[in-house]
């Protein structure tokens, strides 16, 4: 019996409408970020109707400190 998931998007479906590459939407199913994402055969199929989870990485760059009105350039 073939299984038909049309209620649901492939993982490069969902990669190219959340503008993000095809193992970062991979990292979202795996982790449980995704409610409702099935893994059928190592296939991940995610519902239609899934919003896009908010990116957690931070940015630990060290922001350039700006200069104040007083201090000149050298």
């Amino acid at each position: 019996m073939d299984v038909i998931f049309t209620d649901y998007m492939t993982v490069p479906e969902a990669a190219e409408q959340w503008s993000i590459t095809t193992r970062q939407v991979q990292r979202y199913c795996a982790s449980g970020k995704l409610p409702g994402a099935l893994n059928v055969t190592d296939r991940w199929f995610i519902p239609r109707d899934a919003i896009k989870p908010a990116d957690g990485r931070v940015n630990n760059r060290r922001q350039p400190q700006k200069r104040s009105k007083n201090e000149k350039e050298i």
